[in-house]
């Protein structure tokens, strides 16, 4: 018995290596010609890392716990190492300038940073050029500890943040640590004010309502030479935005691609729990608020951010089934789009 956990423990720990190894002889083996802006199926062969143009990876689909989440010890996903996911995470890679931001500092920063910086063949540095952070819910900005003293003792990265949360990471420990030691620089955000990252990528911040303990809610346009996506990991309802001013369908209408909130497929997910009032968006509500939209609007919606419990996260499901018939798509971890 002792043999058998030392091994499962040995492939548990060298398999996340070997993923990334695979992913990164796909990823590298680019092709003539400008890769497809997705890949539809989360199986299906990856798209090709372009060289000469700028791309974001996704680098986690999972809610702020993952999947599977701390304490659902019958989730067969611990046993399952194949079918984990890591918490929602962008990289934005820009080849020209050799230069990689990430978006979201989850509490998987450490193997995302890896993966992304061996992904993207460039050059290998110990952080990033800089993080852009949506909010201060546990699997968005706690990673960032990891750029402190006690690991890998950074300096000056720029993490863009709103004033809220620039504020919480300067007044409360162990953040203050970091600005303190200028381990991260904060970079503020303003609506309608543009980030120039480069002469070929910029990314434009705005605000979602979303419950906000401790900071505002971000959402980001990253703008290309080509193509633009949109990012909204979490918001409380499209109904609630709407209110604000900005409909779903008009910000589908400034974006190729969009990356949103699908937390939750339907309610009655968690058994014995209304889920009614849950500030996100169902999966089904976001289809069925755009099932008389064109095709070419509903493909351009990935859902991303999902809860562990969310049955578009089991593979060949009927959830995963109903998102593709409806002509709608699911993020995936790997997945390029190029801009």
């Amino acid at each position: 018995m002792a043999e058998q956990s030392k091994a499962f423990f040995k492939m548990n720990m060298i398999r996340p290596f070997i993923v990334g190894m695979l992913l990164s002889g796909m990823l590298m083996s680019c092709a003539d010609g400008p890769p497809p802006a997705v890949s539809g199926e989360r199986d299906a062969q990856a798209p090709s890392a372009p060289t000469d143009s700028p791309y974001l990876v996704v680098l986690g689909i999972g809610q702020d716990g993952g999947a599977p989440q701390t304490g659902s010890h019958l989730d067969a996903r611990w046993e399952q190492p194949e079918e984990r996911h890591q918490a929602t995470s962008l990289g934005l890679v820009d080849p020209a300038t050799g230069r990689k931001w990430m978006f979201e500092a989850t509490p998987d920063f450490k193997q995302q940073w890896y993966t992304f910086d061996t992904l993207s063949g460039l050059r290998e540095t110990n952080v990033p050029d800089g993080i852009f952070l949506t909010h201060a819910h546990i699997g968005h900005y706690t990673g960032l500890m990891l750029l402190g003293h006690e690991s890998v003792g950074a300096q000056g990265v720029p993490v863009y943040a709103y004033p809220k949360m620039a504020a919480f990471l300067t007044a409360n420990g162990p953040w203050s640590q970091l600005v303190k030691y200028a381990n991260i620089v904060l970079a503020p955000l303003e609506s309608g004010t543009r980030v120039d990252l480069s002469q070929n990528v910029s990314v434009e911040p705005f605000l979602v309502p979303h419950r906000q303990e401790f900071s505002e809610v971000a959402g980001f346009i990253v703008r290309g030479p080509n193509r633009s996506v949109g990012f909204i990991p979490d918001i409380d309802s499209w109904e609630a935005w709407e209110a604000e001013g900005v409909s779903l369908e008009s910000f589908l209408a400034s974006v190729d691609i969009a990356l949103v909130d699908g937390t939750f497929f339907e309610n009655g997910e968690l058994p014995g729990r209304d889920m009614s009032g849950f500030p996100h968006p169902f999966i089904t509500h976001t289809m069925d608020r755009l099932a008389s939209a064109p095709d070419s609007v509903r493909s351009k919606v990935h859902f991303i951010h999902l809860n562990h419990s969310n049955p578009a996260l089991i593979k060949e499901s009927s959830a995963q089934k109903l998102v593709a018939q409806n002509g709608f798509n699911l993020a995936f971890p790997g997945q390029i789009i190029a801009l």
